[in-house]
């Protein structure tokens, strides 16, 4: 009885699948450092690093861009990091512009899709609380009031955006959370405006 030789079907495999290995390797790899990056620039944000965090940003973006040709000759492989990496990217850019009132940056600016693209506009959601409640312990709060009225502006796109989950992978949750930070941070402006104002009412008495 013979035996097949089957080193054919092994080489002709081989050359299809380590390509797409090699560029699933790239992506997982870039991908942890776009994440990376990502996180410092949006804590050097927050300390007024801006140079520091545009270098980072840089970085990230050259790494997101050779992970996205690396995969674009093979769609059928499905890398959530790359996703993740590209919504942690636009988080990062997003946040910068719209705490410093600079113009936004598109989804093809930034090399990605709508959906990593408006998950990013989500999370950004949660540093410019942050942001909010860094103004309100410095007292300014014309720049708080700035913030907040940009995140309802964020909510309200989002929640405008109402496609079924299966195509926005699970935009609706980053919506609500959203939603949910932009209340408490109205409630805490509110509290600290109430404040203030029964401060400068004792002080004229």
């Amino acid at each position: 009885m013979s035996v097949p030789d089957l080193s054919p079907v092994e080489a002709a495999a081989r050359a299809e699948l380590d390509p797409k290995f090699e560029a699933r390797e790239t992506a997982i790899s870039n991908g942890r450092v776009v994440i990376r990056c990502s996180a410092k620039a949006i804590r050097s944000a927050h300390r007024g690093e801006r140079e520091v965090a545009g270098v980072l940003l840089e970085k990230a973006r050259l790494l997101l861009e050779a992970s996205t040709i690396a995969m674009a000759a093979h769609p059928d492989i499905n890398i959530g990091i790359l996703n993740d990496a590209a919504k942690e990217y636009a988080e990062a850019r997003l946040f910068l512009a719209l705490s410093a009132g600079d113009d936004l940056p598109t989804a093809k600016e930034l090399g990605m899709t709508m959906v990593p693209y408006l998950k990013g506009f989500g999370e950004a959601v949660g540093e410019l609380r942050r942001r909010l409640l860094d103004q309100l312990r410095t007292e300014d709060f014309e720049e708080a009031e700035r913030i907040l009225a940009i995140m309802d502006e964020v909510v309200d796109l989002l929640a405008a955006l109402d496609y079924p989950d299966g195509m926005t992978g699970g935009l609706r949750r980053t919506t609500d959370v959203a939603r949910g930070l932009t209340e408490r941070s109205r409630a805490d402006l509110t509290s600290a405006l109430v404040a203030e104002r029964l401060r400068r009412d004792l002080v004229r008495r």
